[in-house]
């Protein structure tokens, strides 16, 4: 069966995607929730799959993805994540993953997508909605996200945990002034007035 890197931040995790993935015959060579040790790992073990979450405490998931298909690593990627599937889903297929799994779904389908994507197909979830009765429906806001650029995104999620705008200018290397700039453009693009707005659209669609 497969050799197999596991990253995420979440020991549980860690620990029963292990024991699922053994169960069905595969080698877990090495596992860690750290982006920048997840890249020794990926050089040394060189594993036909590797597991991997989005939030991590150094690199974030998706910049990792980018990186190993920019160094032309061919192994299956399938991005694990309890962000909102309708947007990281095909933000994680235009970083290179073969799949994208939902956490809110059970962890066997990791087996499934190991099974398909190696035949070489792709395995990320339909978009969904979530119905009538909401102020925005979830592709109205998914291509609200989508419309931001990566430096106004980037803003955004700083700002949803609770950053301020110095402290986001440093992370940037840019001004106060470039920040509040980045913060008016976002606003404006997801329809939110207010940071208190802009925390409600953030747990609507799953982006805490």
């Amino acid at each position: 069966m497969s050799s197999v890197v596991i990253i995420d931040d979440h020991p549980i995790v860690r620990m029963a995607i292990n024991i699922l993935l053994k169960n069905e015959g595969h080698h877990v060579v090495a596992e860690t929730g750290n982006g920048e040790e997840a890249l020794t790992l990926i050089e040394h073990h060189y594993p036909e799959v590797i597991i991997i979450d989005i939030d991590l405490d150094t690199y974030d998931g998706l910049t990792i993805v980018e990186h190993l298909r920019a160094q032309s690593f061919p192994g299956i990627i399938i991005v694990l994540s309890g962000k909102n599937a309708d947007f990281y889903g095909p933000r994680s297929a235009r970083a290179g993953a073969n799949g994208f799994i939902s956490k809110n779904k059970h962890l066997s389908e990791l087996v499934s997508a190991i099974q398909t994507t190696q035949k070489g197909y792709g395995y990320f979830p339909l978009r969904t909605g979530y119905g009538a009765g909401n102020e925005f429906d979830s592709l109205s806001d998914c291509e609200k996200i989508e419309s931001l650029s990566p430096q106004e995104f980037q803003t955004f999620q700083y700002l949803i945990r609770g950053l301020g705008n110095v402290k986001i200018g440093k992370r940037m290397n840019i001004s106060n002034k470039t920040v509040s700039t980045y913060k008016t453009r976002l606003l404006e693009k997801l329809g939110c007035r207010n940071q208190l707005e802009l925390f409600d659209f953030a747990r609507r669609n799953h982006f805490e």
